[in-house]
């Protein structure tokens, strides 16, 4: 069985204070794979070099990307209490992070109107090197998709690139940069569009500024 088997897969990495002898409902229900993880030490995770990032997003293999298993724990714990708490990680999203309300309309066409997007941490990234930056677009606008295949459509690849370009690349190399937007079975929250950007190595300043000074929630107090 080895090492990793010795205690059931909620106490790996859990706290002393913590341990239950029987699974907390916030990990009840896992997939094979987050299990699997969870039940990982975090001595045993490897976290992701920029080379490996770019290779993954370049190839498509998003599913590649995971979070280091004591911090999957600990947004397994935060999204069951959201969910008692707001309803759903969406209605938490729309109405404290991004202060929104819903509905949600656009002002003007994908892009058009800065009001229109709102550039803020990713809460709980993956595990990466810790000079890689992982921050959330999100849109009031749909990003267009081929129904045929569930991909972004070259026009809007074409949109969210130039704005990349034009707002990370200007001030960040460019082959330090790169995005994404998550096939919808890897979705945490999928009722607000949204897409992800990440630079390696930028300006702590920069991503201040960029963020509007935004602190990711796994980096709070508390949690």
């Amino acid at each position: 069985m080895g090492p990793f088997h010795a205690v059931p897969f909620w106490q790996v990495n859990c706290p002393r204070h913590e341990l239950t002898p029987e699974c907390p409902p916030f990990l009840a229900g896992l997939s094979e794979k987050d299990r699997r993880i969870v039940g990982t030490p975090d001595s045993a995770f490897r976290l992701l070099a920029w080379d490996e990032i770019c290779s993954i997003i370049r190839e498509n293999r998003l599913e590649a990307f995971q979070r280091i298993p004591s911090e999957l724990r600990r947004y397994k714990a935060f999204a069951f209490k959201l969910a008692k708490q707001h309803g759903s990680i969406a209605s938490f999203v729309l109405q404290e992070r991004l202060r929104w309300q819903a509905p949600i309309h656009p002002r003007g066409s994908p892009f058009q109107y800065a009001e229109d997007v709102k550039i803020l941490c990713n809460d709980w990234p993956y595990g990466l090197d810790k000079r890689v930056v992982h921050l959330v677009v999100w849109t009031k606008f749909e990003l267009e998709i081929n129904p045929t295949c569930g991909d972004l459509t070259d026009k809007a690849r074409g949109e969210i690139d130039a704005f990349v370009s034009r707002t990370f690349r200007t001030r960040v190399p460019a082959e330090n940069v790169v995005w994404f937007r998550n096939w919808a079975a890897l979705k945490s929250v999928d009722a607000v569009e949204h897409f992800h950007v990440m630079m390696y190595d930028a300006d702590p300043a920069f991503v201040r500024e960029v963020t509007n000074g935004d602190v990711p929630f796994s980096a709070q107090d508390g949690l």
